[in-house]
């Protein structure tokens, strides 16, 4: 289920002209036509997301950077932050 999903957003993203990045271990083999691929050593699969996480953070951080978006001042961070502390507290 999960491969139909991402396989799906995909599809969406190379339609409206967007750029796929795919972050994946040695054993992935996927056309490099399609994405942008950075490979990383394999891992243990317990501390694959804490690993994962450093490059898609410098990803977004840099896509923002490109994008002039201001990384210090994000949008609407305090109304997020705020109702999903509501949900959390009361729901």
């Amino acid at each position: 289920m999960c491969s139909v999903l991402a396989e799906s957003g995909s599809r969406l993203v190379r339609a409206s002209g967007g750029e796929l990045f795919l972050f994946s271990d040695q054993r992935i083999r996927i056309d490099p036509d399609h994405y942008h691929s950075l490979t990383l050593a394999d891992i243990c699969p317990s501390t694959a997301p804490i690993v994962y996480t450093v490059p898609l953070q410098l990803l977004a951080y840099h896509a923002a950077v490109l994008k002039g978006t201001d990384v210090d001042q994000p949008r609407n961070l305090a109304k997020s932050v705020t109702v999903e502390w509501r949900r959390l507290v009361h729901p």
